[in-house]
């Protein structure tokens, strides 16, 4: 299986910041690596309820905006959350994504952790903020993520910006961008587990 990239965007905006610098490392990927873009704002998912208890409810969602992600994530390599830093975590619209995988980890015949690991979650995220320090809970919210599906973790790419276009003038994150999805990402590990 060649690789295919899923970009989540999180912004409840479009052409923002942190999508701008999305896009921007995105356009280093070869020609042949497979990309799709989703924005949660225009496909958005219902509020999470957590029927874990209740078996009933466990069923693969269908025809609709949850279908159409959960579809989407198992089928990526690569997946890319692409979220502004809000109040030093992803935005609300990427925490109800990560939610519904609670709920797809117990869809019956999806394998939904299993069908992760292995597969690497990067993130992009644009901070209005001179100190990157303050994306620390962002960082650790994917990291973790990663980590207890068992994926790899490429890292978090920071870009500085607060009007909108503002990031492409981060030159730093620009020149990080270039290589960004070029690295090799270690699997991922909970802060507790040590390098």
């Amino acid at each position: 299986m060649g690789r295919r990239f899923l970009f989540v965007l999180g912004s409840s905006r479009s052409e923002g910041n942190t999508e701008l610098l999305a896009r921007r490392a995105a356009e280093q990927l070869p020609a042949d690596v497979e990309q799709e873009w989703i924005s949660l704002a225009e496909h958005p998912l219902p509020d999470f309820v957590d029927l874990r208890r209740d078996s009933d409810h466990v069923r693969p969602p269908a025809g609709d905006n949850v279908a159409q992600l959960l579809d989407a994530t198992l089928a990526a390599t690569d997946i890319v959350i692409a979220s502004p830093l809000y109040w030093y975590s992803v935005s609300s619209l990427t925490k109800r994504y990560l939610d519904y995988w609670s709920g797809w980890l117990r869809i019956p015949g999806v394998d939904f952790k299993a069908t992760l690991a292995g597969r690497t979650l990067w993130g992009v995220t644009a901070l209005a903020d001179d100190e990157p320090a303050v994306a620390d809970p962002l960082i650790g919210t994917l990291n973790n993520s990663a980590a207890y599906m068992k994926m790899r973790f490429g890292g978090v790419l920071l870009g500085n910006g607060s009007a909108r276009g503002d990031v492409l003038k981060d030159t730093a994150a620009l020149a990080r961008a270039k290589t960004f999805f070029a690295q090799e990402a270690p699997l991922a590990r909970f802060p507790h587990e040590g390098a």
